[in-house]
């Protein structure tokens, strides 16, 4: 085979690889789903760049109530990239690997905080002590096992995995289904609307930023979505989805008595071909101290490659 054919047949499997559609939306950085980031694993193949990625953790209250023995404030701003990819050699099984990192500062997530969300909702700015100023990273990497069960599509998954960095380190367990259509014999429904709700369990460990954690962790996330579901494989369609959830975690902090702290978070996504904006919040918390808020914005790659290059 001439060198030239070599190329021009790498170059082909390549892009046939690349041609799949990723209708996923793609893990987080680690950190994210204890601040209430909506933590699924991908069922397809995913290869997505998340240009912001804001965590905000808070000293103190409005009222100057501290939260807990952390003694500074963190604003993590993360840049990201997450990879899954199907085993051929375990067949329904899928790998991921997730590494984030960037400068942790406080002033764009203040900005945020005190000057955009409190000014409009007429809250008293939150007081700032101490702020760590430094780069910090969080890599995580999980295996999942898809599954189908009592007559559904593949929407079934458990899996472990094991997150680490300059934050803290943690191995987890977790179950659950993802997209899955609760009204089948109902055409448009079935077609428009799919739930979502993951388990979670963890054994945290403290590491540079969060030196004291909780000695165990589990995570309860549901959610509803709204989309053009049934047109997501079909090319000529762009695939838009619309998803409310809610998370109850068990608390990856401790108070002054080491006993964890729990959380509870709203989060909204919304997917438009290959975008997908992500906030989320403890609002219903009643509270703004500790994991507050965060948001990130991704881009499927292989989305984008799909629809610029291929067609």
């Amino acid at each position: 085979m001439k060198f030239p054919e070599l190329i021009r047949l790498t170059l082909l499997a390549t892009a046939l690889l690349l041609s799949l559609p990723a209708a996923g939306h793609a893990e987080p950085p680690a950190q994210s789903i204890h601040w209430g980031a909506i933590g699924y694993p991908d069922h397809d193949r995913t290869l997505a760049l998340g240009l912001t990625v804001v965590d905000r953790f808070t000293e103190f209250d409005g009222a100057g109530k501290r939260y807990n023995d952390i003694r500074e404030t963190m604003g993590f701003n993360f840049f990201s990239l997450s990879w899954t990819e199907r085993l051929e050699t375990l067949k329904g099984w899928n790998a991921n690997f997730t590494a984030g990192g960037g400068p942790t500062r406080d002033g764009f997530s203040r900005f945020l905080q005190n000057d955009v969300i409190h000014k409009l909702r007429g809250f008293d700015p939150v007081p700032v002590g101490n702020k760590r100023e430094t780069d910090d990273f969080m890599i995580s990497s999980s295996l999942t096992r898809w599954m189908s069960l009592w007559g559904s599509d593949d929407v079934f998954f458990a899996g472990v995995g094991a997150a680490g960095g300059s934050l803290y380190y943690e191995p987890y367990a977790q179950a659950g289904f993802r997209r899955l259509s609760p009204f089948a014999a109902v055409p448009w429904v079935s077609d428009h609307l799919r739930i979502s709700a993951m388990g979670r369990v963890g054994r945290p460990f403290g590491g540079a930023a969060i030196r004291e954690v909780a000695a165990t962790s589990w995570i309860a996330q549901g959610s509803v979505g709204i989309g053009n579901y049934a047109d997501w494989s079909c090319p000529c369609s762009t695939p838009w989805e619309i998803e409310l959830a809610a998370t109850i975690d068990s608390g990856l902090f401790v108070d002054h008595k080491k006993a964890s702290l729990e959380e509870r978070f709203i989060s909204v996504a919304v997917r438009y071909a290959a975008v997908t904006f992500e906030t989320w919040n403890d609002l219903i918390n009643q509270k703004d101290y500790g994991p507050t808020f965060g948001a990130r914005l991704t881009f499927d790659l292989l989305y984008l490659y799909d629809r610029w290059f291929l067609n």
